[in-house]
Order: C-alpha cells, then sequence, then structure tokens
C-alpha cells in the first residue's frame, strides 16, 4: 500500500512540475509584458509536455575530457534525492510515517550539494566548476540557518515527526509568533533551491548557465525536475511548518501554490544579489536571528512548563 501511495504521489509531483513551469512562463510574460506559451494545445497547456519530449528525444551530448560515469550518473543523484523528500508527505492515513522526518529532511538536503557539486566538477569545464563551487558555498552556509530556524519551531512540537505540526497548530498557526522566522526561512529556501535573487550556480550573465552548462538532452532534463521538485517540496514543507499541516483542507494546498507563485514572483521582481552579500546575509542576518528566536522560544517554554 506504501509503494502505490508513493509511486502515485511521485507521478502527481511529475505533473504538478509540468504545470509549475508553465506557470512560471506565463507569470514571467505577464511580469514582462510580453505573451507567454500559448500556442500548443488549449491556452499552452501541452506546452510542457511538448518540451519535455523535445528534451528527451534529442542527441544526447558529453564533453570527450569529462569524467564520464560521474557526469552521466550526478543528475540521476540529484533527482533521486528530489524523490526521496517525497517519502516525507504527511499522509494522514498512516500509510508510511516518519517519527523523524525533519532529521530525514536535512539529511537529504545536506546531500543534495553533492549532485551539483559533481555535475560541475565531471563536466571538466572552467564554467560548471565555478558553478558548482558557488552552490556548494551557498548551500553549506544556508542550511546552518535553515537548520536553526528548523529547530526553533521543532522545540513547539516536542518531536521530529511532520504530522505533529498539525496538531499543535489546531488554534493557532506558528506563522502568527514566528513571522520574521518566516521571512528568513522563504528566502533560506530560495538559496537552498538555487532560485532567483541567488542563482549564483547557474548564472547565465556571467556563468553560461554554470554547474549545468555540458548537459543536454535527458540528463539537462533531470536537474531540471529535480530543482522544480525541491521547489514544491521546499512550499509543501513551509506550508506544513508555518501553516498548520491540515491535509484534508484544500487551502492547505492553495497555500502551496500561492508558495510557489512566491517564488516565481521573486524571480521576475528582484535582480541577482551580489555574492558577498548573500553570504553576509545568511552569517550576519540570518544566524544571528534564529539563534535568538531559539533562546526566547525555549525561554518561553521552560517557564510554561
Amino acid at each position: 500500500m506504501f509503494l502505490v501511495s508513493y509511486v502515485l504521489t511521485l507521478i502527481l509531483v511529475l505533473l504538478s512540475v509540468a504545470f509549475i513551469t508553465l506557470l512560471e512562463r506565463s507569470v514571467l510574460s505577464y511580469i514582462q509584458l510580453r505573451k507567454g506559451p500559448n500556442k500548443v494545445g488549449f491556452m499552452g497547456l501541452l506546452q510542457p509536455f511538448s518540451d519535455g519530449l523535445k528534451l528527451f528525444f534529442k542527441e544526447q551530448t558529453y564533453p570527450y575530457l569529462s569524467n564520464f560515469i560521474i557526469y552521466y550518473f550526478s543528475p540521476v543523484f540529484m533527482l533521486s534525492l528530489s524523490f526521496l523528500l517525497w517519502v516525507l508527505f504527511p499522509f494522514l492515513i498512516n500509510v508510511y510515517n516518519f517519527s523523524l522526518g525533519a532529521l530525514f529532511f536535512l539529511c537529504c538536503t545536506g546531500m543534495g550539494v553533492y549532485g551539483v557539486l559533481l555535475s560541475g566538477w565531471s563536466s571538466n569545464s572552467n564554467y560548471a566548476l565555478l558553478g558548482g563551487l558557488r552552490s556548494v558555498a551557498q548551500t553549506i552556509s544556508y542550511e546552518v540557518s535553515m537548520a536553526m530556524i528548523l529547530i526553533c519551531l521543532l522545540i513547539f512540537i516536542f518531536g521530529f515527526n511532520l504530522l505533529d505540526f498539525m496538531k499543535y497548530q489546531y488554534y493557532i498557526w506558528f506563522l502568527f509568533f514566528s513571522l520574521p522566522l518566516f521571512f528568513c526561512w522563504f528566502s533560506t529556501c530560495l538559496a537552498e533551491t538555487n532560485r532567483s535573487p541567488f542563482d549564483f550556480a547557474e548564472g547565465e550573465s556571467e556563468l553560461v548557465s554554470g554547474f549545468n552548462v555540458e548537459y543536454s538532452s535527458g540528463s539537462f532534463a533531470f536537474i531540471f525536475l529535480s530543482e522544480y521538485m525541491n521547489i514544491i517540496f521546499m512550499s509543501l514543507l513551509s506550508c506544513i511548518i508555518f501553516f498548520g499541516c491540515d491535509l484534508a483542507s484544500p487551502f492547505f494546498y492553495f497555500s502551496v501554490v500561492i508558495l510557489m507563485f512566491l517564488f516565481i514572483w521573486v524571480r521576475g521582481t528582484l535582480p541577482r544579489y551580489r555574492y558577498d552579500k548573500l553570504m553576509y546575509l545568511t552569517w550576519s542576518v540570518f544566524l544571528p536571528l534564529s539563534l535568538s528566536y531559539f533562546l526566547f522560544f525555549s525561554g518561553v517554554i521552560l517557564l510554561v512548563l
């Protein structure tokens, strides 16, 4: 039963990735006052499937000087990690339920660095290597503050099970007394998923697309799918942590879509950040703020207990 539900979840997530790309292109076209995809199918609804088929039927090229085995399997590794994250989807009927879900999430996001690093290094291209190194420094730095923000909210539920967020947010959302933490968390999610304005790993203007510059065909599609699956999962996790994990309510899924829309909106609005400011932001702003909140929340809980 778990296997069936998990496979069904993955199929639906892959479908949602297709339509998120369509949503992104449409929203960006509105922001930039131009037309988006509107030819393939009714109102361009079949455009993502057309793009996907085109990608998978293109010729697979690879650099002669690349470290071929690592180069070939890095996108598969990145996609596998993104699939693994969806084991954490908090099924209400307890088909499969992690009691240590939050720790598993931190482990998987920690491993995600290796996919980008290996794909950048094994391509044996200067641009790809630069993109990989940037991404490693960025992701490792932001993981620290992300873990601290998560711990700040985990001390309220006395455990690591994501379903507990539903029980403890029955009367009030955690968002109401940790709004600054939510903005820090959202910015960290942007940095973790390599999205604008923190898209240094694939900065088109200076790195010709960065760590995935040498990838084409199915390999590029795997990297692309992995990135968008991570965006959807981070939006879902943000809603679980801050907006109450009421999986039976349509409003929960609507709020997930709103958060994904915010990812796109930020991309259409903000220019790329400067790299030294990116590092300053996490070590000098997010980390001290999350540590202060952790001390404050743990003090309040000790007083209540």
